[in-house]
């Protein structure tokens, strides 16, 4: 959606779910410039869909933007409407992803969901909409691998 802003600027609730949630765009002021934007949720939460227990990841999100860029209250309302929301975490790691995609178009997009354990083992969800354009800078995702206490 890019278009008139609904939620930036003014006091919004949290939308009850995912699919409430409302991802809000606008222009990008260089369209025509390769570059990548990170948005980083080091607190992501969820629910797991069989116990109801909160699950917790730290999500990083990599995109190239197009002709829209994601307008980032409506991305902080849309991940905060998965927190009473019951999903497994590569649902919730597609879902978000998808969802980006389908409001921005962006020319690339990368997520890394990096969830932290429940049952003893870590899940790390990893997708990419393909082959990154050429000449993109790439940093790494700065996340290392669970190494729990030790």
């Amino acid at each position: 959606m890019t278009g008139p802003l609904t939620q930036l600027g003014q006091n919004t609730a949290l939308p009850a779910s995912p699919d409430q949630a409302v991802l809000e765009t606008v222009p990008n002021p260089h369209p025509g410039t390769l570059y990548l934007v990170r948005f980083a949720a080091p607190e992501f939460t969820s629910l797991c869909p069989i116990t109801g227990q909160p699950d917790f990841a730290h999500l990083v999100i990599d995109y190239a933007p197009d002709a829209a860029l994601v307008e980032s209250k409506s991305l902080k309302l849309f991940l905060g409407s998965f927190r009473n929301h019951g999903a497994f975490h590569e649902d919730c790691t597609l879902a978000i992803a998808k969802r980006l995609v389908a409001a921005s178009a962006p020319k690339w997009l990368r997520i890394g969901g990096y969830w932290y354990p429940r049952g003893g083992i870590p899940i790390d969800v990893f997708w990419q909409t393909g082959t990154p354009p050429e000449g993109l800078w790439l940093p790494d995702q700065g996340v290392p691998s669970y190494r729990g206490r030790g």
